[in-house]
């Protein structure tokens, strides 16, 4: 835990977990039925943008941090902003 990536996306990363194990915990049922597959890409883009930003490529790892915080929140809806379609 050196740099400001390792941060970010470690913390965005254990976000991520949090929601996974809230949501496959759960007792009651919702009708959010996520596909590890969702998360699997989340965690994927994490990984890559802290290994990009690590090597010093910081226009390629900054957007992508937001992209995956994008997806998150758009295909994952940790908050309910909208209601899914």
């Amino acid at each position: 835990m050196e740099t400001v990536y390792d941060w970010v996306t470690v913390a965005i990363f254990a976000g991520l977990v949090v929601l996974f194990v809230q949501r496959s915990t759960s007792e009651e049922q919702s009708q959010e039925h996520d596909s590890l597959l969702l998360y699997l890409a989340a965690g994927l883009g994490c990984a890559v943008a802290n290994y990009l930003g690590n090597q010093g490529l910081h226009l390629i790892a900054i957007p992508l941090i937001a992209a995956t915080l994008f997806f998150i929140v758009y295909y994952l809806r940790p908050f309910k902003i909208w209601p899914r379609a």
